[in-house]
């Protein structure tokens, strides 16, 4: 299963463990930047462009959505939920939860 983790620094600890864990289970694991996405909008096939790829590969995603960029990281989950894409937390749900 190919898993990606969006989450502006890989570097943290709780990043890492999640991308071991999945790898232990024999998922193929990617930490991504939601900000360095681009949203192609498309009636037919909506899609996400990342660096010099595509990223219509993704059976599911862990977003890891900060406050500081809670808009546009929910719009790239909302991105990858038209897709089809699986989320463990829907954009929704982000939203609802910064609305206290």
């Amino acid at each position: 299963m190919n898993i990606v983790i969006l989450s502006r620094n890989a570097e943290l600890y709780s990043t890492d463990r999640l991308v071991e864990e999945g790898e232990k289970r024999g998922h193929k694991m990617e930490v991504i930047d939601p900000l360095k996405c681009d949203i192609i909008i498309e009636k037919q096939k909506p899609t996400i462009f990342y660096k010099d790829r595509y990223l219509d590969y993704v059976d599911a995603i862990i977003p890891r959505i900060g406050t500081s960029v809670t808009f546009f990281g929910c719009a790239v989950v909302r991105q990858f939920e038209m897709m089809g894409v699986f989320t463990t937390v829907t954009s929704d749900a982000i939203i609802r939860s910064r609305d206290k």
